[in-house]
C-alpha cells in the first residue's frame, strides 16, 4: 500500500508498509483475517521467502493456496487438505459404487420387462403351447442370475431398503 492504509500483514505484525511490500498486493487491509491466518500456520517469515523467491505471475496462485491450506490446516491439524482430499476421493468411490449398483438394478428391471414382452407376444400369437409357458418364464442366463444373486440385484427394488436412505 504505501501510503493510506497498511496492508493486512503490515497492521498485524505492526509495522510500516512501505511501497514495495511484497504482501500488499495480496493481504489488503480490509480482510485481515485473510492474512492472520496464513500467519499463524506458515509465519510471516516463512511466507514472505516463498513469495520471494516465485516469479511475481506465480505469487497469486501461492497466496491462494497458503490461504487454503492454512484454513484446512485450522480445521484438521494433522492432515490439512489432504484430509479433505481423501475424504473426497472416498466419497467418489462410495458414489461410484452405488451407481454401478443402481445400473445393474435398471439392467435387471430392462431384462425383466422384455421378458415379460416377450412372453405376452408369444401368447397373443399363439406360438406357445402351455406346457412352453414355464419355458419362457426364466431366460436370463444362469452366469447373469448368479452374478445378481451375488451382488443383490434382480430383486424386485420396492421390496428391498433403499441404498441411499
Amino acid at each position: 500500500m504505501g501510503g493510506n492504509s497498511p496492508c493486512a500483514s503490515c497492521k498485524l505484525l505492526r509495522r510500516r508498509c512501505t511501497k514495495d511490500c511484497i504482501f500488499s498486493p495480496f493481504f489488503p487491509s480490509d480482510d485481515p483475517q485473510k492474512f492472520a491466518i496464513v500467519h499463524k500456520v506458515f509465519g510471516a517469515s516463512n511466507v514472505s521467502k516463498m513469495l520471494q523467491e516465485l516469479p511475481v505471475h506465480q505469487r497469486a496462485d501461492a497466496v491462494s493456496s497458503l490461504v487454503y491450506e492454512a484454513n484446512a490446516r485450522m480445521r484438521d491439524p494433522v492432515y490439512g487438505c489432504v484430509g479433505a482430499i481423501s475424504y473426497l476421493q472416498n466419497q467418489v468411490s462410495q458414489l461410484q459404487m452405488q451407481l454401478a449398483v443402481a445400473q445393474a438394478e435398471i439392467l435387471c428391471i430392462q431384462m425383466q420387462q422384455d421378458q415379460s414382452l416377450t412372453h405376452e407376444n408369444l401368447h397373443d400369437q399363439n406360438m406357445i403351447s402351455p406346457q412352453d409357458d414355464n419355458s419362457l418364464l426364466d431366460p436370463i442366463p444362469h452366469q447373469l442370475m448368479n452374478f445378481a444373486s451375488s451382488s443383490g440385484g434382480c430383486q424386485d427394488p420396492l421390496k428391498r431398503e433403499s441404498l441411499w436412505t
